[in-house]
Parts: C-alpha cells; sequence; structure tokens
C-alpha cells in the first residue's frame, strides 16, 4: 500500500487552489461542503466560482499564480489548464512540506483525491493509487448502490448515544455484540423508517435494563461452489457481522477471507470417507456457541438445502430453542454447469432436470435406477467421484444409451476449474485418464455436448463428448424462436 489512507478536518483551514476553470469548480465544491478557507488563484474563474466569490465562500486573486500564496496553507490543489502553471504549483509546495494534489498528474502529487461515496457522517473513500480512477468510479457506484441513503441519519442518532452506551456496557467485547445488535435489530430498523423518537425509546430502555447480552442465533449461510463473487449481498452481511463461522473443508480460502476479521474460524467438514468432524458434533458447536450470546454463521459450500444438511441442523436448533435464519446460496449444479457453458435444460435436448447424490453405497442402493435411466432429462450428480464407476452401469444396465454426452466439472467456478467431457459409456475410463477428484459435478445428458461450444471461463474442456447422431462434434444450436416446456428440479 503506498498511499496512506486519512481523512482531513479542514475546516477553518487554509487551503489554496490554482485554476478557475471547470476544473477547479468541481474541486472547490468538494472542498466547500468540509468549511476551509479557500483561496483560488488564477487570472479569470467561471461563473459559478465568480459567484462563490461574492457569497464570501472564497477568497479570488485574480491574477497568476506566485509562489507566496502557499504560506500558512495546509493543502494545495493545483487545477490550471497550464501544466507549466502546475509543476510551479507543485514544485513550491514541495519546497514548503505541504500536501499537494496535481490534477491528472500522480508523478506530481503528493497526495491524491479518492472518489467518495457521502452518506455524512459516514463517508466511504475509494483509491486505486492514481494508477485507474476509471475503476476507482465503478466501485463507488457499485458501493453507492448497496449503502442505504439512511445511513448518515443512522450513524448520526448512534453518534448522540455513544457517550450513554459506553457508560452502560464497559466491556469492550459485550459492547461490540451490543452493537451488533443495534445496528441489525429493531433500532436501526426504525430509525431507517424515520422514527428516530421510537428508536430512541427503545435504546432507551435497552440501556435502563442494563443492555443485556443480545441472543445468540445461527445463520445458515450458503457460499456456493468457491467464487466469492457468487455470495449473496445477505451472506456477505452475514459474514461481516458473524462472532463465529462452522465452515465446511471446501469452502475456499478467498470466500472466507470476506469474514469478519475478529471471528472465529472453526472448520467442521467431513472428508469423502465419512472422517472428520461429525453431524452430531457440529450441531452440538452451533448450540454452545449461539447459547453463549453470540451471532455463529454455519458456513456450507452451494446452497445448505441442496445435499447439505442443512434442514437436520436447523431441526436441532428448533428442539433447543435457538434463533436461526436461512441465506441460500447458488447450488454447484447450477453455477458449475454455468461456468462450463452447460445449460441444464434446452429446449431441444432436455426439458427436466434432476438432483442426484452418489456418495456413498447406501445413497446409490436407494436410487430409483430406472426413472434416471429413461428419457433425455439433465442429471446433476452431486459427490460422485468415488461412485462413477457404479452410477455409469446402473444407469446403462437400465436403459441410459453409452453414448450419451457427459461432462465433469471439476473445482466448478474456481480458477483451477476444469471439465473434461465424454459419454456415458466411457466414464470411469475418461474420469481416470485425467485424474479427476473432488469436488466434482457430474452432468449427463444431451445438453453436456454444449459445453464445446458454449465454454467461456477457464481452460477449454478437454476430451470430446458423443452427439445425439453420434457423430464427435456438438450438438446444433437451433436459432428457431423458444417454445415454451416445463422443468422440474
Amino acid at each position: 500500500m503506498r498511499y496512506f489512507p486519512l481523512f482531513l478536518d479542514l475546516q477553518g483551514r487554509r487551503v489554496v487552489l490554482v485554476g478557475g476553470g471547470t476544473i477547479a469548480e468541481r474541486k472547490f465544491e468538494l472542498l466547500r461542503q468540509t468549511g476551509p478557507r479557500v483561496l483560488v488563484v488564477a487570472p479569470t474563474v467561471s461563473t459559478a466560482l465568480a459567484a462563490a466569490a461574492a457569497r464570501n465562500e472564497l477568497v479570488h486573486a485574480a491574477r497568476a499564480f506566485d509562489e507566496p500564496d502557499l504560506e500558512g496553507a495546509q493543502l494545495v490543489i493545483a487545477a490550471s489548464s497550464d501544466p507549466e502553471v502546475n509543476r510551479r504549483v507543485a514544485a513550491a509546495a514541495e519546497a514548503r512540506g505541504i500536501w499537494v494534489n496535481v490534477v491528472d498528474d500522480l508523478e506530481l502529487s503528493s497526495g491524491i483525491l479518492p472518489a467518495i461515496v457521502d452518506r455524512s457522517p459516514l463517508v466511504v473513500a475509494i483509491s486505486t493509487s492514481g494508477s485507474a480512477p476509471a475503476l476507482a468510479r465503478l466501485v463507488r457506484e457499485r458501493i453507492e448502490a448497496l449503502l442505504d441513503d439512511s445511513l448518515g441519519r443512522l450513524a448520526l442518532f448512534l453518534a448522540g448515544w455513544r457517550t450513554a452506551i459506553k457508560g452502560a456496557v464497559a466491556d469492550i467485547a459485550r459492547r461490540r455484540r451490543f452493537y451488533d445488535w443495534l445496528l441489525h435489530g429493531p433500532v436501526a430498523d426504525l430509525v431507517r423508517r424515520g422514527r428516530e423518537a421510537d428508536a430512541a425509546a427503545r435504546l432507551g430502555h435497552a440501556l435502563d435494563a442494563g443492555a443485556p447480552l443480545p441472543t445468540g442465533r445461527v445463520s445458515l449461510v450458503g457460499a456456493g461452489p468457491g467464487d466469492p463473487g457468487l455470495l449473496t449481498l445477505r451472506a456477505l452481511r452475514a459474514l461481516q457481522s458473524a462472532d463465529v463461522v462452522l465452515h465446511d473443508r471446501l469452502v475456499t480460502a478467498e470466500v472466507l477471507a470476506l469474514v469478519r476479521r475478529e471471528a472465529e474460524l472453526i472448520e467442521v467438514g467431513k472428508g469423502g470417507a465419512g472422517h472428520g468432524v461429525s453431524q452430531a458434533l457440529i450441531n452440538d458447536l452451533l448450540v454452545e456457541h449461539a447459547a453463549r450470546g453470540r451471532h455463529v454463521v454455519r458456513l456450507k459450500g452451494g446452497d445448505p438445502f441442496v445435499f447439505g444438511r442443512g434442514g437436520e441442523e436447523l431441526e436441532h436448533l428448533v428442539r433447543h430453542g435457538i434463533s436461526f435464519d436461512v441465506v441460500p446460496g447458488i447450488t454447484a449444479a447450477l453455477a458449475c454447469a454455468a461456468y462450463a457453458g452447460i445449460p441444464l435444460t434446452h429446449r431441444e435436448y432436455s426439458g427436466s432436470l434432476r438432483f442426484v447424490t452418489a456418495h456413498c453405497r447406501e445413497s446409490l442402493d436407494a436410487t430409483d435406477w430406472r426413472g434416471l435411466a429413461q428419457g433425455r432429462e439433465t442429471l446433476a450428480v452431486y459427490m460422485g467421484v468415488a461412485m462413477l464407476g457404479t452410477l455409469a452401469a446402473q444407469l446403462l444396465r437400465h436403459g441410459r444409451a453409452a453414448t450419451t454426452p457427459i461432462a465433469l466439472i471439476e473445482n466448478g467456478s474456481r480458477p483451477e476449474q476444469r471439465v473434461v467431457l465424454g459419454t456415458l459409456g466411457e466414464l470411469e475410463t475418461v474420469a481416470s485418464a485425467h485424474g479427476i477428484g473432488a469436488p466434482a459435478l457430474l452432468v449427463v445428458g444431451e445438453v453436456a455436448a454444449l459445453a464445446q461450444q458454449l465454454h467461456w471461463f477457464g481452460a477449454a474442456p478437454l476430451g470430446r463428448t458423443g452427439t445425439l447422431d453420434g457423430a464427435h462434434r456438438g450438438p446444433r444450436i437451433s436459432r428457431k424462436p423458444a417454445h415454451a416446456l416445463s422443468s422440474v428440479a
């Protein structure tokens, strides 16, 4: 990090702005909000700057820049249209040890002005260290969309209660949990609805009661298949407010990096052979930490309600009276297929979709193989790497054609994603030849062949699938108008 981020208090301090055109006008509008004494040095100024001078909001020195103009200045901004003038301003400021920003000239600047999201008194500053201002503006636009306009009112409300809260809740850790309740509970909601008086009454009652420790709760959160960009906003907010995160083994480091720094991370993953933390122990940990008044995030790969045992964990929480909420995630079948360029339904090749798990012999024994093998529906098989031979044999035995295209998607949505194509008859051979390992999703059905033409993420698929006519080329993509097809999942 080359530039140290800092917010300056310019109230009543002297700031020199050199230049009188449109750019100088924009810089003054930004400065004006912070209350400095501004000297604008330029032979002529824009109409807006002249009007500001007439209102005594700035002092206009109608002449060329001279070095004594910098005496007593705390900050200098060079916004002249003349590069030579800007160089003189920068040199003079440097000689006097004054921070200077030269518009659009990183080398001459000792400080840079960030892109700003203003929810005063909440202010967010974004900088790319001058390397890509357009990117900083893009990030600002996205943050603008995320931050509620009421956050400024909430910040002002909290400022008025800060001393009282500090006095009532002396323990820092307990105070942080109280603020978590304050920011995510009924008080903040009342402020957002413009009912500050009711919010004050609610907060005052809580403090009069001794600011009891907020009740613990559990958020069951889907982390998606790996790409942190696939997290929902609600999932991100849960990670940022968590006291403890119980996460699966396959949740990526990039997703875990988004967890609040002070949170405790506990890995509770299970291995493919059943090794690791038992489900009973995971259930007990959820209750134990929530009972201590903590916000617990149970972070699962994919979606917690799709082969994720999320329902079992919530049933355990209900039995113990623990409050919870659920944040869905993008399940592996949807995300991995999309990142491989495979539409799971297609009007010409598949009008239905079925999710199947093949992680153990018991799950395969209970499978309706005859139903899976009939028709042309797409099969999305989870956790099946260890059982590929059995799975292929059963489908073939019950009537699925050996030429049916298949796709194995390893580490879907992650930088190391691999897609291997083939046919059902050669599934086990193809997987072995390419060393496919978990996590991997298997797609069975004619749509798998579309990956040859539609792949867009990562390396091109390995191998080739069969097709509808048995030739080794991708299936034809029709350009006819679409018609409705029902699908089931």
